[in-house]
């Protein structure tokens, strides 16, 4: 029996270049593929630790630029260039497209409503009573939890616990402030200091499971549609009648029609979003900036909501309850990504509901843009001219 292949690592040292070329040559060795492009970069691996295990090189991702678009915010305020990292052809474009609409009717005006970070965990005991008492007991103890979970952190704060019963089980979801980090980390560590304090001090028995799964972390939910996982984040615009004929050449009664067929197209779906591609800018502006891509699965989903004003003119808004961003931390501090967040000034503390801001403003011109093409009878066209790679 042939002896299973093991990939070089150096427990001392593994984040440098002379092991990233080790391991490339392994896989070299391998597969047969050559490596050229991956290991070009400029990163210095000792910077790594924490984003990477195995480290052989980096995928480069093209990177466009979008706007400039006005933000009319209470953290994001003036005309923003908004970086999208992408290889669909037409997405930056029809970005850019958005955002000269919503300059010309204004700006776009956004709202941060609230912040959470949630870990939930699972408590089980040997019938629902118990479960219920349980309940009752972490009421009447909450500032004592509170003081525990937050020892653990210079910056997560527990606001509030929420509680379920299902049949011997009491589910406690543990919502956290976390400054301008996405927190799950954080919160997972404060939360693991609490359940054990609790475990100390009920005077029942108990055990419990860290996750029971009612964080719904890196999955979308109802609950964080109700209850926020990230930040709410409101981004709304009255789109003038004139200014949508004369860009988009289509008409805001149209584009009313569209939208209601749209709504219940998503409605019969179960779309997590109503409204045309939230997923696209943010999954290009997260790839850009470091964030936690998968959070993308969170952060998308929303509500479209629109308006027909009395004069003709089209209110719009997005609502994004469980955006998921951070500049700090995380990938962040990489530095590609840095740069990208530094031409919005959004890189450091401080600057996360900037952040979040841009990019609801960023898909809400987004969705104008695509849902005009879609009337316009351009959407197909635009993507032969611009989106196909011929080669």
């Amino acid at each position: 029996m042939s002896k299973t292949p093991r990939i070089p690592r150096n427990t001392m040292n593994d984040h440098s270049n002379e092991w990233a070329k080790k391991r490339r040559d392994y896989l070299t060795e391998q597969t047969g593929t050559e490596l050229p492009h991956t290991g070009y970069y400029s990163i210095d691996p000792k910077a790594l630790p924490g984003n990477i295990e195995n480290f052989i090189g980096v995928v480069q991702m093209p990177v466009g630029i979008a706007g400039p678009m006005l933000v009319n915010g209470e953290h994001a305020k003036g005309y923003f260039h908004v970086p999208l990292a992408t290889t669909e052809g037409t997405l930056v474009a029809s970005y850019s497209r958005g955002m000269r609409v919503v300059n010309e009717c204004g700006g776009v005006n956004t709202t941060v409503v609230e912040q959470f970070m949630q870990r939930a965990p699972a408590f089980i005991f040997d019938n629902a009573r118990q479960a219920r008492e349980f309940g009752s007991w972490i009421d009447t103890h909450f500032e004592q939890i509170k003081h525990v979970a937050e020892s653990t952190t210079r910056i997560g704060k527990l606001m509030h616990i929420m509680q379920w019963s299902v049949s011997k089980t009491r589910y406690l979801r543990f919502n956290y402030t976390t400054g301008d980090a996405a927190g799950q980390n954080m919160v997972g560590k404060a939360t693991l200091a609490a359940c054990e304090w609790i475990c100390a001090n009920y005077p029942g028995n108990c055990e419990y499971l860290l996750s029971g799964n009612m964080d719904t972390d890196k999955k979308h939910s109802q609950l964080n549609m109700l209850h926020s996982r990230g930040k709410r984040v409101i981004a709304e615009v009255v789109l003038k009648k004139d200014v949508l004929k004369k860009i988009m050449k289509v008409d805001t009664k149209m584009l009313a029609k569209a939208t209601v067929l749209a709504n219940t197209g998503a409605l019969m779906a179960g779309a997590a979003y109503n409204g045309p591609h939230s997923a696209n800018g943010l999954a290009s502006l997260f790839i850009a900036t470091g964030q936690d891509e998968a959070n993308v699965v969170e952060s998308h989903a929303g509500l479209l909501s629109h308006e027909l004003l009395d004069n003709g003119d089209f209110y719009l808004s997005v609502t994004l309850p469980s955006l998921i961003v951070a500049t700090y931390g995380g990938g962040t501090g990489l530095p590609t990504q840095k740069e990208c967040l530094e031409i919005m000034d959004c890189y450091g503390q401080g600057k996360a509901n900037k952040l979040a801001e841009i990019a609801a403003a960023t898909v809400l011109a987004g969705d104008i843009s695509l849902a005009c093409a879609v009337i316009g009878g351009h959407w197909v066209s635009s993507h032969d001219k611009f989106g196909r790679n011929r080669d």
